[in-house]
């Protein structure tokens, strides 16, 4: 068996993680992925098709790049394959605040809390495609992230669609105190996301636990949402609260191109 290290740059998340593993779901000659989000590696342990590997990773644009490949003895892969409950926990986590963000969002006035929602939804359909796929066809896959990537889509041309209009009209002042509360709820799951996928990996150790936090991307939206509502307090403007929503969106539609790759 070979051990080959890549070095994923833009691996930020566990929803990028999810991705590999479906990209890489078909190669047979695969026996183990492991992850290191902090440090952004991924051994693989396999035993041919290094080149179809390879070119698979790259199709992500993840910034993939082969660090070394040596031999393994390792042989025992079993107590950290069994991850369907992990999965399901992460899911429900997204899901639920999809569902808080969205309607706070709507009623707040708020486009970053609404652009958060996708983004916690975005998550939700790559742990979905995972677990509902499990033991399904390749072709079943492909289409469930087809459905998923082009649904996000149009749920983030809608939402900049509202901000062009916003930004445009007159409107009311997003409620800042909602902004930032929800934010910071959402904040504290992203966090128990990551604690319950880094606890399933047996990495115990704290400071690999706050690394994966901290260098989370969807943490990072959640302190740019919490920002844009101190902003919009202090400047008594909607600014603030249509860019961040605007730069959300984006990742968003980044994210649902990923995940229309996998359909390929």
């Amino acid at each position: 068996m070979l051990k080959t290290r890549y070095q994923i740059k833009k691996m930020d998340c566990p929803s990028e993680e999810n991705l590999i593993r479906m990209k890489l779901s078909p190669f047979q000659s695969i026996d183990f992925l492991e992850f290191d989000i902090p440090q952004r590696t991924l051994d693989i342990y396999h035993t041919a098709e290094l080149e179809e590997i390879d070119n698979a990773l790259k199709t992500l644009r993840l910034g993939a790049e082969k660090i070394s490949s040596t031999t393994s003895t390792r042989q025992n892969f079993d107590s950290a394959r069994n991850q369907r409950k992990m999965l399901w926990a992460v899911l429900w986590i997204n899901f639920v605040f999809f569902i808080l963000e969205m309607t706070t969002g709507l009623f707040s006035k708020s486009m970053g809390l609404v652009a958060d929602s996708l983004d916690m939804l975005a998550d939700s359909f790559v742990y979905g495609i995972s677990l509902f796929a499990v033991g399904g066809s390749l072709i079943r896959k492909k289409r469930i992230a087809k459905t998923a990537g082009y649904f996000q889509i149009i749920l983030a041309i809608v939402g900049f669609t509202e901000v062009i209009r916003r930004f445009i009209g007159a409107e009311e002042l997003p409620n800042f105190t909602t902004m930032i509360i929800v934010s910071i709820f959402a904040l504290i799951a992203n966090a128990a996301c990551l604690y319950i996928l880094q606890k399933s990996k047996n990495k115990e150790d704290a400071h690999m636990q706050a690394s994966m936090i901290f260098t989370s991307n969807d943490v990072i939206i959640n302190l740019g949402v919490i920002l844009a509502g101190i902003l919009v307090l202090y400047l008594e403007n909607g600014l603030p609260d249509l860019i961040i929503g605007s730069l959300v969106f984006i990742l968003v539609i980044q994210g649902a191109f990923r995940i229309l790759k996998l359909g390929k």
